[in-house]
């Protein structure tokens, strides 16, 4: 992982939203990315029941290349892009080259790069977009709506009719063509999909570090999507031959890995750490507020897996015989890495969430906004881990001394 890839990535917590409205809580690029992919979690589980066929590997690539755009165009609005592609297409074309031109030099994975110029030709209408990806299309693209009506939602509150109500009418035009989906349907008439949305929604509201300043501000929601695009990046690195399903369980695991937080509220790690067996307790209260709170929220669908990917977060594991069973890394690779087996890197996703905690602390620090509680968290994830101690393939001692 290159140092200056992943601070580049971490900037998506720093592009703030809607600009020109008045905002109660601060709105983050970040932030919008992890919940259009919960969102479109929940509908593409609902076309998967109908039997449709949702390429999930293919929405994780498409939203971290969506990320990396937006971090690159952050001052050109949507509807300025839109008009672009439409109206001036050979400037949009070049502008297009502009973006990948600002990663050629940071992403040195040049399968990743051509998956992402791919991607990006596919997007401008260079290139065209397999046939069978139709379904997986029109899931994310309904998530990507629908993640901003939900934006303009909070936001209808504390603004004037008159400063939102154009932006509202055209986002209530462009979600028209997707609402034969059925979880979209249920989330636009605030069925219980709407209130587990909702729940999730105070993951935004939830700042980590709470108790110092510092800059950039996270959420809780946002740090579960940067968990979670490392962990695919990191993931590649380590072990490119991971099986589909594996690099999903992965995504979807760091994205719901903090879940629980959304009934309980953030506990700092000194607090969880206050006592031996504070850390255990804390957990199996976690567990059973999020079956009660949580679980009657989930479609049958998806609660099962859900529950998997939260449970554990940090193990590596798979499922034998409808039993859930800790492996080794090694046995991840050699044994279970097959669809079959459900298997998930969670020792990687607690590599990636500590790599999180540290840019977190280590940026802000030098951004000049400090204090004992960063310094001391900083110091604790690099002394966290041995020199030399692979864990998942990965060197981490070095990984995180590299990043800082």
């Amino acid at each position: 992982m290159e140092k200056d890839f992943a601070i580049k990535i971490f900037e998506g917590f720093s592009i703030q939203r809607w600009n020109d409205l008045v905002r109660p809580f601060d709105l983050v690029e970040m932030d919008k990315a992890a919940e259009k992919m919960i969102i479109a979690y929940i509908i593409g589980k609902y076309e998967e029941k109908k039997g449709k066929y949702i390429n999930w590997n293919w929405m994780i690539y498409a939203s971290i290349f969506d990320l990396l755009k937006k971090i690159a165009l952050c001052d050109i609005k949507a509807p300025v892009q839109q008009m672009l592609k439409k109206e001036f297409p050979q400037e949009y074309l070049r502008l297009n080259e502009w973006v990948l031109n600002q990663y050629k030099n940071l992403i040195n994975d040049t399968k990743l790069f051509s998956q992402f110029t791919i991607y990006i030709g596919q997007k401008a209408g260079s290139f065209d977009i397999d046939k069978s990806l139709t379904d997986s299309v029109h899931v994310y693209n309904a998530a990507h709506k629908y993640s901003t009506i939900r934006e303009l939602d909070m936001l209808s509150f504390v603004n004037e009719k008159e400063r939102y109500i154009k932006i509202d009418a055209d986002l209530k035009k462009e979600i028209q063509p997707y609402l034969d989906l059925e979880g979209l349907q249920k989330l636009m008439t605030h069925q219980k999909e709407f209130d587990f949305l909702l729940k999730i929604e105070q993951l935004r509201f939830q700042t980590r570090w709470n108790q110092t300043p510092r800059i950039p501000k996270t959420s809780v929601l946002g740090h579960c999507f940067f968990v979670a695009v490392m962990t695919i990046l990191l993931g590649r690195e380590a072990n490119p031959k991971m099986c589909e399903q594996r690099i999903v369980n992965d995504f979807f695991s760091a994205l719901f890995h903090d879940l629980p937080e959304a009934v309980t509220r953030d506990i700092i790690s000194p607090v969880k750490q206050a006592t031996d067996g504070l850390p255990t307790i804390v957990k199996k209260i976690e567990d059973e507020i999020v079956n009660k709170e949580l679980v009657p929220l989930m479609d049958e669908s998806y609660v099962d897996e859900v529950i998997y990917y939260t449970s554990d977060e940090f193990t590596n594991r798979v499922v034998i015989n409808g039993e859930t069973k800790e492996v080794t890394w090694e046995d991840l690779n050699e044994k279970y890495n097959s669809k079959e087996y459900m298997p998930v890197d969670g020792k990687l996703i607690r590599v990636c969430d500590h790599l999180s905690a540290l840019l977190e602390a280590d940026i802000s620090i030098k951004h000049g906004i400090t204090s004992s509680h960063l310094q001391i968290g900083r110091d604790g994830i690099l002394k966290h881990y041995e020199e030399n101690q692979i864990v998942s393939g990965i060197n981490v001692h070095k990984l995180y001394l590299d990043l800082v």
